[in-house]
């Protein structure tokens, strides 16, 4: 099962959100299967942004912030498909951005999509949007986790 990340989980990884957050999104990223997970680019593109502004990381760190994410997961490029289905996702509620990375998750074949800020349990074209630090964990995140 593919799964892609969204920026929240990296960004708390990064430590942007206190040192017990940053502690479960790193358990939670390190128990998904290898080879399984994937980052939508538009993902380390909001990463980056979120680094400088929120943590004021200086950009060269938060370029290597970025490059060793790069580097440890599958990317999906924003192609111009891509795009377009999240155009077309917009009018359901989506902000262009968030439907930028369900559509690249989808067009990368995954059933899961890790976030804690955009509509969980919603599905399109397969992919489930699954907030990971929910109470109760979704099936979808246990089977995966459990393999």
């Amino acid at each position: 099962m593919k799964v892609a990340l969204d920026t929240n989980l990296l960004a708390y990884a990064e430590g942007v959100n206190g040192k017990a957050m940053r502690q479960r999104a790193l358990e939670l990223i390190e128990r998904l299967p290898q080879g399984s997970v994937v980052l939508p680019v538009q993902v380390l593109g909001e990463l980056f942004q979120v680094l400088v502004r929120k943590s004021g990381r200086a950009p060269s760190e938060a370029r290597a912030a970025i490059l060793g994410w790069r580097n440890a997961f599958a990317l999906v490029e924003t192609s111009p498909s891509v795009l377009l289905a999240a155009v077309d996702l917009t009018a359901q509620q989506f902000g262009i951005w968030d439907a930028v990375i369900l559509s690249a998750a989808a067009e990368a074949n995954c059933q899961l999509l890790l976030s804690e800020d955009m509509q969980d349990g919603f599905t399109w074209r397969g992919v489930t949007l699954v907030n990971p630090f929910a109470k109760r964990r979704h099936p979808l995140l246990e089977a995966l986790l459990a393999d």
